[in-house]
């Protein structure tokens, strides 16, 4: 056997044993929770990535799959126990476990990924005589390139988790993670798509940099005065792929946008009875929120805004509630935003609506994207009954997604809207910015998951959002938490969760679009499909290299 067929084959065991892979990828898992609200321990993420990497190199693709699915359960189960509230423990099993089991079926192209490429480096290396520059397989290659794959791909799996099934749940990025970490500006040049990448990259050249240069190699470097220099300087470059993606991670500033004057927004939580199985008589959410906004009636307003099902009727067939909103907007002397469900025809939407005085109201409607499978419409009803019809039947309605542009006029400013979990999707966020949105309002209703902190991971992506695009969140919530978000992702002003109030604030207007809304799109495509593509192209010429060794 050649000498570098013999160096490669250290570098395609696996590092762990399967029992201590498996043990690992849990661990991860569990610490990457961590790293979400309520508890938000960011840094947690550079600890939980690395582990779960290592537990995946040099695994056969049945090793790949048992270790993705354990890591993806420890994580998904705990992340999504909100779920468990109200319905009890099916539909937190059933998502936990769909969501594990796509993980799983993703770490076998980044187990492949750790088997080739380093095959294919050596070969290219033995073909041209010439050794790597760290004394290992690939050198560079692996320092770099492996890296890269390995992050590609990781987006790839978020990428799947949040397009499939039924438009997916894109939960649990990493990008996410860093909501209130230094490094979250990163994400107005690159999106939420472009952080997890780059989070991924450093942990996995961090894994790389260890494997490449033994302790041996480090220790001789820090004791080497005078003489041979190149294991310090072997060292050093070794660490420099790790070390450039962190500094710029944490030095790159917030893209700016340009100020463009302020908008002077009441935001009402009405604390009612808004919940799925809350006891609660026709109009009693919309008496809540009719009371909390009596003490801001008087003042200075450029727009009312309610959150999602604010108005529990739907006011474009039922008179009596238009009349109570026409006289609303006359008092108020704004317009209001506010949010219904509303019918046309046969279809049911979740609507936002802009209502003024004296107009042919409703004088702009926005229907939510993505409404929620399971949640609110439920696909292929006929076969999911066969398995729990009582909770399939509880959901009545079947809610039709909208397919209107999430951006509305609002007393003269262009208003970037999201209901609910539109907001953990980039194509709502991203079509409402270029569409000219200067401010965004987020209305969501999080009564269903009331002592739960799913309120406080999604009011995470609405403070990444604010940072991505740029521009100023309001995010209200029926029973919180509601929160006014500044462009840098400070926060201005928030109310209590489960208490009834209101907050009116000035919030400022800006203008201008950051790379992440200009090239967010392509650079998922990119990272996504590119990272797929790219591994197939070095499967096939490792293949290829070594049936012609």
């Amino acid at each position: 056997m050649a000498a570098s067929d013999r160096a490669l084959r250290p570098l395609l065991r696996p590092l762990l044993p399967l029992w201590a892979a498996l043990v690992a990828a849990a661990v991860a898992g569990l610490v990457l929770a961590l790293a979400f609200p309520a508890l938000s321990w960011w840094p947690v993420v550079f600890v939980s990535v690395p582990l779960a990497l290592v537990a995946l190199i040099g695994r056969s693709a049945w090793g790949a799959l048992l270790v993705g699915f354990v890591f993806g359960a420890a994580l998904f189960f705990v992340n999504l126990s909100f779920t468990a509230r109200y319905l009890g423990p099916v539909p937190w099993i059933a998502l936990s476990t769909l969501e594990a089991a796509l993980t799983a079926v993703m770490a076998v192209p980044i187990t492949w990924a750790y088997r080739w490429l380093p095959r294919l480096a050596r070969g290219a290396t033995r073909d041209s005589s010439a050794s790597s520059s760290s004394g290992s397989s690939g050198g560079w290659v692996r320092l770099v390139a492996l890296p890269a794959l390995v992050a590609g791909l990781w987006v790839s799996r978020e990428e799947l988790l949040g397009t499939f099934p039924y438009g997916g749940f894109p939960w649990a990025r990493l990008g996410v993670t860093q909501a209130s970490s230094p490094l979250a500006d990163v994400a107005s040049w690159t999106g939420m798509t472009g952080l997890s990448f780059l989070i991924a990259f450093a942990c996995a050249a961090a894994v790389e940099c260890v494997r490449l240069q033994p302790w041996r190699d480090w220790r001789r470097a820090a004791t080497t005065i005078s003489g041979d220099r190149r294991p310090r300087w072997r060292a050093a470059l070794t660490a420099l792929p790790t070390v450039a993606v962190v500094v710029v991670m944490v030095l790159l500033p917030q893209f700016p946008t340009t100020e463009a004057g302020a908008m002077r927004v009441g935001a009402v939580q009405g604390n009612g009875p808004a919940g799925y199985f809350d006891q609660r008589q026709p109009y009693d959410v919309f008496r809540a929120q009719l009371a909390a906004t009596k003490p801001i009636e008087d003042g200075r307003l450029d727009v009312l805004l309610w959150p999602e099902g604010g108005v529990d009727a739907d006011p474009t067939q039922n008179a009596p509630v238009a009349r109570e909103l026409d006289a609303l907007a006359e008092r108020v002397q704004a317009p209001l935003l506010i949010g219904a469900i509303t019918q046309r025809g046969n279809q049911y939407f979740n609507s936002s609506l802009v209502w003024e005085a004296g107009a042919d109201n409703p004088v702009g409607t926005y229907d939510k994207r993505h409404p929620v499978p399971f949640g609110e419409y439920v696909p292929d009803r006929w076969f999911y009954r066969l398995f729990a019809s009582d909770l399939i039947d509880l959901i009545q309605r079947e809610y039709t997604p909208g397919t209107a542009t999430p951006a509305l006029e609002v007393g003269g400013v262009t208003v970037g809207l999201a209901i609910c979990f539109d907001v953990i999707y980039d194509d709502v966020i991203r079509d409402g910015a270029q569409s000219g949105a200067e401010v965004f309002m987020f209305q969501t209703n999080n009564a269903d998951f009331r002592g739960t902190d799913e309120n406080l991971q999604q009011l995470a992506f609405a403070r990444m959002r604010a940072i991505e695009s740029g521009r100023a969140v309001v995010n209200l919530s029926t029973v919180g938490t509601s929160q006014l978000i500044a462009p840098d992702g400070a926060t201005i002003d928030a109310l209590p969760e489960g208490e009834p109030g209101a907050m009116v604030t000035d919030v400022p207007l800006r203008t201008g679009m950051t790379p992440a809304m200009v090239i967010g799109e392509g650079l998922q495509t990119l990272l996504g499909w590119g990272s797929i593509v790219a591994l197939v192209i070095v499967g096939l010429l490792s293949r290829r290299r070594t049936r012609r060794a």
